[in-house]
């Protein structure tokens, strides 16, 4: 998986991908005041208004997100003939990157959802408008003409259901069709029970309590939430499924993947309205972009941690994505430096989730295109790699009086922060052969300077039916060789 660095420089992959966006659409109005008083004809608040806002809610908030990030929005939706369908249309008009083929579906009533907020709490929202009314015949012809009309110039194509009627079987059948054959990833937010509705999606975002409601099964612990969401996805026949958990982050499953738990990234939460529309459309955009699924729920992840520290249905912006990626590989690299109890419990963590564990280690002074690439190698045989770094007083023991060049929290530093190192953690002996005794990983890796039996920790390993490997050295680098030349 990407670390902070490389999913900062997939935000710029982002830009001109285009989206189709289907589904329910509406009005958000926001009514934002103060309560100085309490009613003297009921136990309410009064809410002196000081101003109102609206924007397009439903489909029509993933557009946006979707066109905040910088791809182009393909907005497709039913509106009422009325005036908050004609406000709709306006507002949509006004975004940047957003085009919309709206469908006017004679006598039905347009969404529309009030909020009342005071002193940055949400006292009430109001709902508007049609309730799980399957929208007409004709207006699902228009839906799917003009599905077609923009599929082959898309990218990827989200389906937005908020249970409004807006995607009806027919719709979401010939929808998914559609997208199938043109072979562009379909990403869905289902409201449904029935999951089967959704047969033929690429991926999946139910929250929780969707998941729950689809297959019964509870999801309290990252193991729950991993085995409901899977039986989510084997239900909607998809690649993979996205759980969001609110504060207990997200997790993702997959049909050839390993589950993959990401915590909140959240500092502050102040409203969680919309976290899932910025959670859709980025994951979209990523895929969109050429992401792996787990990198692209990272990434929608970290754009989720940003949206819910803003009130209303807000969206994040590529710069604050890209800082706060940025910000996170800073906090992430210092995370990685751990000692061996803080150390053992994210060992257990990582095997309860099915990982496998590596284990690598050396002095890693002036680390070099040598060291890079055999982490690089070692990553490459597990799934979290362990890098045991040698302290000052064990590389001085080993090196001489004159080594390290860097000390120990340099070097930590700078090996927690390559996307590879999953742990760093140090050891004052000449070996690490307790810390091996202790971790019992599964694959311990070295340089091939050494033989399988001059490894340190090998016969240790192989007992216990782990294996050793070793990596290729890149030939021509040498911390050694390096300070000569410094000092010639």
């Amino acid at each position: 998986m990407l670390g902070p660095h490389d999913l900062a420089a997939l935000v710029g992959q982002l830009e001109g991908k285009r989206i189709i966006c289907v589904g329910d659409l509406m009005l958000d109005r926001y009514v934002y005041g103060r309560v100085d008083r309490i009613s003297p004809e009921a136990p309410i608040p009064v809410v002196a208004v000081e101003r109102q806002l609206s924007m397009p809610g439903g489909v029509g908030n993933v557009a946006r997100n979707v066109a905040a990030l910088g791809g182009e929005a393909i907005l497709i939706g039913v509106v009422g003939d009325d005036a908050s369908g004609n406000e709709l249309k306006r507002l949509i008009a006004s975004e940047e990157r957003m085009i919309a083929d709206l469908v006017y579906d004679k006598g039905r009533i347009t969404t529309v959802k009030t909020r009342f907020m005071a002193d940055g709490h949400h006292l009430l929202r109001a709902d508007e408008g049609d309730v799980k009314t399957a929208i007409s015949e004709r207006a699902e012809d228009q839906i799917l003409r003009a599905i077609e009309a923009e599929i082959s110039d898309a990218d990827a194509i989200i389906l937005s259901d908020y249970a409004k009627g807006t995607l009806t079987p027919r719709v979401l059948k010939q929808a998914i069709e559609v997208a199938r054959k043109a072979s562009k990833p379909i990403v869905v937010d289902p409201k449904s029970r029935d999951f089967s509705r959704y047969q033929g999606a690429t991926l999946l975002t139910p929250n929780l309590k969707e998941v729950h409601d689809a297959t019964g099964l509870a999801g309290t612990t990252d193991e729950e939430a991993a085995q409901a969401g899977d039986a989510a996805r084997i239900k909607a026949g998809a690649e993979a499924l996205l759980v969001t958990r609110s504060e207990k982050g997200m997790t993702l499953v997959g049909e050839v993947m390993s589950a993959r738990h990401f915590p909140a990234r959240a500092l502050e939460v102040f409203d969680v309205s919309g976290a899932g529309d910025t959670v859709i459309a980025t994951l979209t955009l990523a895929l969109a972009a050429g992401a792996a699924f787990e990198d692209a729920a990272a990434l929608a992840n970290a754009a989720a941690g940003i949206v819910v520290g803003k009130v209303g249905t807000a969206v994040t912006f590529p710069d604050e994505l890209a800082n706060s990626l940025h910000t996170a590989e800073l906090d992430s690299a210092d995370a990685k430096i751990r000692n061996l109890p803080v150390l053992m419990d994210a060992v257990a963590r990582w095997r309860r989730q099915g990982f496998t564990v590596g284990f690598t280690n050396g002095c890693f002074d002036l680390i070099h295109p040598g060291h890079v690439s055999l982490i690089s190698q070692a990553a490459g045989q597990c799934d979290r790699l362990i890098v045991a770094l040698n302290s000052d007083a064990s590389v001085k023991r080993l090196k001489g009086d004159t080594r390290p060049v860097q000390g120990e929290l340099a070097r930590s530093i700078v090996l927690a922060s390559l996307a590879d190192v999953s742990s760093v953690i140090l050891f004052d002996a000449d070996t690490p052969l307790e810390l091996i005794e202790t971790i019992k990983p599964d694959v311990l890796v070295k340089g091939a300077d050494y033989t399988v039996d001059t490894v340190v920790g090998s016969d240790v390993v192989q007992k216990y039916g782990g294996r050793v490997y070793l990596a290729d050295l890149k030939a021509g680098f040498s911390t050694t060789n390096t300070i000569k030349r410094m000092e010639s």
